[in-house]
């Protein structure tokens, strides 16, 4: 039986089809998502979570918090991950700022169990999530401040990111009802849960 490593090693490269439109399914499923947390009056944690409390305080349109939010942490995607990374990372999370402005006149939402809009949003952010990572982009976001954080000082880049959803969380708590925050917290882990389980490299090869 060959070498597990070798395998990997020899893994077939995306075209760029395949990075097109694996990052477009993302970014859709990703302004889903959005679309349904904002609608629910949820909170999440990275730089979207940051996102809604800004825009709920400043009254400014998420979809343009969001990517105002995002932009600062392009330049350190560059340094530590290449151009390539960095531009499809601009690329997607400007593409999911266009597409969240645009949802509500092309789908509107009506009542939502509260407990299934926390899954909803959970599972699709974990979708796009994957898709965007398995095709080489993200949605921006504070992880690469905290594994920059993590090279410097050997504070564990999982713990930094633990703290800063914390603290995300408690300042939400600060601003909406209870219920809200329990169920922000159930779609939180559902998304926690999600990339835990898929987020393998054993069981995803294409490079």
């Amino acid at each position: 039986m060959p070498d597990r490593l070798d395998h990997i090693s020899a893994a077939p490269r995306h075209s760029a089809v395949d990075d097109v439109q694996g990052i477009a399914f993302g970014v859709t499923m990703a302004a889903l998502g959005m679309h349904i947390l904002t609608h629910m009056g949820f909170v999440t944690g990275q730089t979207t979570g940051i996102a809604i409390l800004v825009a709920h305080l400043t009254g400014l349109p998420f979809a343009a918090v969001y990517f105002a939010v995002n932009l600062p942490f392009l330049g350190l995607a560059w340094a530590r991950l290449g151009l390539r990374f960095a531009v499809k990372t601009l690329i997607t999370t400007a593409a999911v700022s266009g597409l969240v402005a645009l949802f509500p006149g092309w789908l509107e939402l009506g009542r939502i169990e509260p407990a299934l809009a926390a899954i909803l949003f959970g599972l699709l952010f974990g979708i796009a999530a994957l898709a965007a990572i398995r095709h080489g982009g993200s949605f921006g976001g504070l992880s690469v401040l905290w594994i920059e954080l993590q090279d410097r000082t050997g504070f564990r880049a999982g713990h930094s990111q633990l703290i800063s959803d914390a603290v995300i969380f408690a300042l939400a708590a600060l601003i909406l009802p209870w219920d809200k925050l329990v169920y922000s917290a159930l779609g939180a882990a559902v998304f926690a849960l999600f990339i835990a389980v898929n987020h393998r490299r054993d069981r995803y090869v294409a490079a």
